[in-house]
């Protein structure tokens, strides 16, 4: 927290009072108290990058669930759960989602969005929901659902069927069905003739820095080779990484003329780097730019950078900021780095142009459906 400038406008005495009450449960050896004290003293900064993770150190029920535009969904389960068909949560131990959700909030920092997407893991932690007052007196928790047909059911768990909550919930969640993503590498593109060009860019996190330079210079060549196509990107649950490797694919956007448009796909587990990515390409093409989907999981003025930390005993870890990003102002300050401060650009605001969230209840093949949502503005 000395280090964090996240941290620099929470009352002294607040932040006092939330390692107090870490500590006593430290003191206790009672871990998930701990890591709930711990959650809300990191809260405190109204950060999204500076936070508890709990996801390797805790057990949950075997029930993946995933924010999905302004619903929650029950998107997979585990053993002993047989595999199920995806489903809207709709209440837990019968009180409405949206009102565990807004009690959560103090458990979760940064934007509406970001609570929602780190915020969804709390569901199958009945420690949490204790915590939240939930729980029911049974020691099992209840789920009400609902089906694509409307259908509703009741799921019924007891607390002794847990799973890893990180075999769920991926630390970097990013809203797919499946808790693993099998991408294909760091750029996918798809050539839809008359409707333009389309590009998925699911990461830009390459700790290696060789295979997304490389990927991003293909695409950059890619859309050159194609100067008078639409060009669609798609950065949906891409939750970023280094920005600056982008830039080559920027230009190559950017330099195709006033008459060539460009659409970008994003949704709440769009983060970091790729909204760096997004808030980049609103500057340099302006009105030329439409943006679909849901508002991305961060603004444009945050602080990020820092590190992880393992924490030994727990087996949670903590993410910690040490640098602002202003793209908003465009302006810099004394933790800004030099590399990146020589990229800030004024974008004021970034709000969707289009609406649109895929859903699991969605039945129009995902291509299909994206080329819909394109084939308006070619």
């Amino acid at each position: 927290m000395r280090t964090d400038p996240s941290f620099a406008t929470v009352d002294p005495e607040a932040i006092k009072s939330h390692i107090e009450d870490a500590t006593h449960h430290a003191r206790q050896d009672d871990k998930e108290a701990f890591l709930l004290s711990a959650m809300r003293l990191l809260a405190l900064s109204d950060n999204g990058h500076t936070r508890l993770i709990p996801n390797d150190a805790i057990s949950v029920l075997p029930v993946r669930f995933v924010a999905i535009g302004q619903s929650v969904f029950l998107t997979k389960t585990a053993e002993p759960l047989d595999d199920i068909e995806p489903q809207q949560l709709i209440a837990v131990n019968g009180v409405p989602i949206e009102e565990v959700h807004r009690a959560a909030s103090r458990l979760l920092p940064g934007t509406p969005q970001r609570k929602r997407v780190i915020g969804a893991i709390l569901y199958a932690w009945p420690a949490a929901l204790a915590d939240l007052g939930f729980a029911s007196s049974n020691h099992e928790t209840s789920y009400h659902l609902q089906n694509a047909d409307g259908r509703a059911t009741t799921l019924t768990m007891a607390h002794s069927d847990t799973v890893p909550a990180s075999s769920l919930s991926p630390r970097n969640e990013h809203g797919q069905v499946d808790p693993v993503w099998h991408h294909s590498g760091f750029m996918e593109r798809f050539d839809w003739e008359a409707t333009g060009i389309y590009l998925k860019l699911p990461s830009f996190f390459d700790p290696g820095r060789s295979e997304l330079p490389k990927a991003i210079e293909e695409a950059a060549a890619w859309v050159r080779s194609r100067p008078d196509a639409f060009v669609t990107v798609d950065v949906r649950g891409n939750t970023g990484g280094n920005f600056l490797m982008t830039m080559p694919l920027i230009e190559a956007i950017a330099d195709r003329g006033h008459s060539r448009g460009c659409a970008v796909l994003v949704d709440k587990f769009t983060f970091s780097a790729a909204i760096v990515f997004v808030a980049i390409l609103k500057h340099r093409l302006g009105t030329r730019l439409t943006i679909i989907g849901e508002d991305m999981g961060d603004g444009l003025r945050f602080f990020a950078e820092g590190d992880l930390i393992d924490l030994a005993n727990s087996g949670a870890a903590v993410r910690y900021s040490t640098a602002l990003h202003d793209w908003e102002t465009g302006l810099a300050d004394p933790t800004t780095p030099p590399e990146i401060a020589r990229e800030l650009v004024p974008v004021g605001r970034i709000g969707v142009d289009r609406g649109w969230v895929a859903t699991p209840f969605d039945e129009t093949p995902a291509d299909i459906a994206i080329r819909r949502q394109v084939e308006g503005l070619v």
